[in-house]
């Protein structure tokens, strides 16, 4: 079969959302999935919710947290917006839903609004253990190179 050219390709947008529940909440991407169905057939009918093509595409969730890329048609952001507002609960569990970015790629989305991307790095050498080493910073801590491999530090660290 061969693939359509470009121009008659889908476009799709990829919503990144960031999902709060009470930690002994247990769901996986699956009920995530069915629950939001629901949510937009419920809010759009049958033929709307078939418009939107809503998508759950990657899926993480532990300890009350977690993040999800949903896909939508381009043009139906705020149909997907306003669906995922409509989610209050998973598996009889509340659950807290917010957008935290749309994008145009799964790459994009996810570097950009869910802290999945390479990030900054900083390299620079630093005083540990009484020594002077080479060391990589991130936002939230140091790894310092040691002798068989490399340590995490923070900033109390260095102090």
């Amino acid at each position: 079969m061969k693939h359509l050219p470009k121009h008659l390709q889908p476009r799709w947008r990829y919503l990144a959302v960031k999902l709060e529940a009470w930690p002994d909440a247990r769901f996986d991407r699956g009920d995530f999935q069915r629950e939001l169905w629901y949510a937009a057939q419920n809010l759009y009918g049958d033929a709307g919710s078939a418009a939107a093509d809503l998508t759950v595409l990657s899926f993480s969730f532990a300890d009350g947290e977690g993040e999800t890329v949903v896909r939508a048609y381009r043009g139906e952001e705020g149909r997907a917006r306003a669906a995922l507002a409509c989610v209050t609960e998973v598996n009889g569990d509340p659950v807290g839903v917010r957008v935290a970015g749309i994008s145009g790629t799964v790459r994009a989305c996810e570097e950009r609004y869910l802290g999945r991307g390479a990030g900054t790095l900083e390299e620079r050498d630093v005083v540990f253990e009484d020594e002077s080493r080479p060391a990589v910073v991130r936002r939230l801590g140091t790894d310092v190179r040691g002798s068989g491999g490399f340590v995490g530090a923070t900033q109390l660290d260095f102090e």
